[in-house]
């Protein structure tokens, strides 16, 4: 179960860094990031 999630977290947040720019990945994160409180707030 706990490898389930935790791999769903993983790819939710993993994002190739090194194939973009600190901006972008800084964006991403950050939409990902907010993906996932507003999904712990329901």
């Amino acid at each position: 179960m706990f490898a389930a999630i935790q791999a769903s977290v993983f790819n939710h947040f993993n994002s190739e860094r090194s194939l973009s720019s600190r901006a972008n990945f800084k964006k991403n994160r950050a939409a990902a990031l907010d993906e996932w409180r507003q999904l712990g707030a329901e």
